[in-house]
């Protein structure tokens, strides 16, 4: 059982939904991102999804795209963003951490040797969206023997043809992306979103999570309510753009966790 296994099995038992926080390592520096990191689970996040910023982020907005920019002028790597995992890891923490980005920086290191680092620096999960299921052996099938869940993509155009497809071989949680088209983009209905998410859980068992263009707790707590907890990512890193400290950031992001499991 990985961490994000245990983390759901106590929330199911705790009758909650997740609250999955989203920040890009190395925005606005390193120290900076480090010490939100450390502050996430303090201020009610069940998840931490860890961005590691990459030149080419094509399934990103704006928002996003400029907090890698900023990481990587600011001399962010993957070791370094490794280096965020380890120091949660060495405060006891056991929150999981799902690393989210591209193939590409893995496939440079090799990924016999990113999977072992990763392990050991205390990533629990992968998404990586580049990767689709046809190259499973590439990274999914390794990460899961290394005992790391690698959690897919479904999206509104994910058919019932292609869903199985993606379902295969994905662990954790499936992460359903409410709106068609790149991060921070448009708000979800939760109207709109309850009957996806009702036909992907009659394909599978993992819980699923709700991410893409909620910005408020009113909405956390609305998508939330209709799935097994819902991710905030552009309206925090926005947080971070404006210059906000660190305090007022993890403020910010106290309330969205407090929608999310008011739901």
């Amino acid at each position: 059982m990985t961490r994000i296994d245990a983390k759901f099995a106590e929330l199911n038992a705790a009758g909650r939904k997740a609250f999955v926080s989203y920040v890009m390592a190395g925005d606005p520096d390193f120290e900076t991102s480090r010490d939100i990191v450390l502050g996430l689970p303090a201020a009610g996040v069940d998840i931490i999804e860890l961005g590691l910023p990459f030149t080419d982020p094509m399934a990103d907005g704006g928002t996003i795209q400029l907090a890698g920019q900023r990481a990587l002028e600011g001399g962010m790597t993957l070791d370094r963003t490794l280096d965020i995992a380890r120091a949660l890891r060495a405060t006891g923490d056991e929150t999981p951490i799902v690393l989210m980005g591209y193939y590409n920086p893995i496939y440079s290191r090799g990924v016999e040797t990113f999977l072992a680092q990763a392990k050991e620096a205390g990533i629990d999960g992968l998404i990586i969206v580049d990767l689709p299921p046809e190259e499973d052996d590439e990274l999914c099938i390794p990460a899961q023997a290394a005992g790391i869940n690698f959690i897919r993509l479904a999206t509104p155009t994910t058919d019932d043809k292609r869903l199985p497809k993606v379902l295969t071989n994905t662990s954790g949680f499936v992460y359903y992306v409410s709106i068609t088209g790149i991060t921070g983009a448009a708000a979800p209905e939760a109207v709109d979103v309850a009957p996806e998410v009702a036909r992907i859980k009659a394909s599978t068992d993992l819980p699923v999570i709700v991410g893409f263009g909620i910005r408020t707790p009113e909405m956390a707590r609305d998508i939330a309510a209709i799935a097994d907890g819902a991710v905030v990512g552009s309206a925090i890193v926005s947080e971070i753009a404006d210059g906000k400290s660190v305090k007022d950031v993890l403020a910010f992001v106290k309330t969205l966790a407090d929608g999310a499991h008011s739901a």
